[in-house]
């Protein structure tokens, strides 16, 4: 492959880090405190390499080459490619994209601060972000004064850089800070993410009015509670109050009670009856304890809350289907949905949103279970340019996998996840 002079090869990196796994550290405790501030520059140094060298990749790939293929295309196969070389996701791919643009373009002090090791990604990044609804011209005013006074900004922490570029930004353009501010409120979004213990984090991101106002409706309900004898913790009687009065109300203009939710709980037999302790997979949370998984068929039984859905094994895994349709039926797709849990792009963990055929159509592809796979919309978007090839493979466990092969030639696989009461 061509090397430009005096370029960091991937040769030379694994040389670096081949050394750090064998280096057993220095032997006193001021070489120590040395040895960690040295790694910290050369971890943020090696950021501002990742970046020039992605900056320079997705250059070449919006290149004469591809200009027959559609932009969005083009960005969403560049993404890709991005996050699975960093173990990513397409998603986180694409923010690494946007940050590497965006400092090489617009930002050369930071991008300056960034490579010499002076400042970290987190804080590049920061920068980038607080910026980003501002002009080209104001941004980079700001960039100067960061490069100007480069051992202040060493000096602040976290939330004092990212207060501080805020105000200057605001100070820049504060009409552009009213118009962010509305977009942002068409942004809102409600999240949910796994934890620990059988547990989950609901984020929603509101209007600050209406934010300050929940939160404040479910303090006083959590503050009245110790006049009543209630011994839960104040945070208990909170999240207590918010599931409550959301799943137990009733709609405004009806008056009538808000409908049944469904949950899809993938669960196998001998752990549903009390035979077996296999974790259950609960849809849109992930793993769940086998006890856990009983209590949660008990419970949507009795309050009729939520509708179960139990989905039989083999020893390799889910039984086949197939269509002679070109487009999944809704029990195939379920079926895939079921086997998949997350999009199948390797490092992509976003909810399913297309069922796609491994070979296409076009290419004589089947629609089988066999040659589905879910997909989010991002990542069925992103292998439609040319140069993306998919297509199954063996597994030693048996189970369905999938290869995937990027444009520059690399190859990544995917493997659907042991479902429930199937062995290890």
């Amino acid at each position: 492959m061509p090397v430009l002079p005096g370029a960091v090869t991937p040769e030379v990196l694994d040389t670096w880090i081949a050394a750090l796994t064998r280096s057993a550290g220095p032997g006193d405790d001021h070489t120590r405190i040395d040895a960690l501030a040295a790694i910290s520059r050369l971890t943020a140094a090696a950021a501002g390499y990742a970046a020039a060298v992605t900056a320079e990749f997705v250059r070449s790939q919006r290149g004469v080459t591809h200009r027959a293929e559609k932009v969005e295309r083009i960005n969403r196969s560049i993404n890709a490619q991005v996050g699975m070389a960093r173990r990513e996701s397409p998603h986180a791919g694409g923010r690494r994209v946007g940050l590497a643009m965006v400092l090489t373009t617009e930002m050369p002090h930071t991008f300056s601060a960034l490579r010499a090791g002076r400042i970290d990604e987190w804080r590049a990044t920061i920068i980038a972000r607080e910026t980003a609804c501002i002009s080209r011209e104001d941004r980079g005013a700001i960039d100067a004064r960061i490069g100007a006074d480069l051992d202040r900004l060493e000096s602040l922490s976290v939330r004092q850089l990212e207060k501080e570029i805020r105000e200057w930004a605001y100070q820049a353009d504060r009409e552009v800070f009213v118009r962010a501010a509305e977009q942002a409120v068409k942004d809102r979004r409600v999240s949910l993410r796994p934890l620990p213990g059988g547990m989950a984090r609901l984020s929603a991101t509101v209007p600050l009015v209406e934010g300050v106002a929940v939160y404040a409706a479910l303090r006083r309900a959590a503050d009245a509670a110790p006049h009543t004898g209630d011994e839960r913790s104040g945070g208990a009687i909170m999240v207590d109050t918010l599931v409550d009065r959301v799943l137990h109300t009733t709609t405004p203009a009806t008056g009538m009670p808000v409908v049944p939710v469904e949950v899809n709980l993938t669960i196998s037999d001998t752990t549903l009856f009390g035979r077996g302790n296999e974790p259950a997979h609960c849809e849109g949370f992930g793993p769940i304890p086998a006890d856990l998984a009983r209590d949660l068929v008990v419970a949507a039984d009795a309050e009729g809350l939520a509708t179960l859905r139990r989905v039989y094994t083999n020893p390799v895994g889910i039984v086949a289907m197939e269509s002679r349709s070109r487009c999944f039926p809704a029990g195939l797709g379920r079926m895939i949905r079921t086997r998949d849990r997350t999009c199948r792009m390797p490092y992509c963990d976003a909810p399913i949103r297309h069922i796609d055929h491994i070979t296409p159509v076009a290419a004589g592809g089947p629609t089988t279970f066999a040659n589905g796979q879910g997909l989010c919309a991002g990542c069925n978007h992103a292998k439609q340019p040319s140069g993306w090839v998919t297509r199954t493979v063996a597994h030693p466990s048996g189970r369905h996998a999938v290869e995937t092969i990027t444009p520059t030639g690399h190859a990544y696989r995917s493997v659907a996840p042991r479902p429930p009461g199937v062995p290890a």
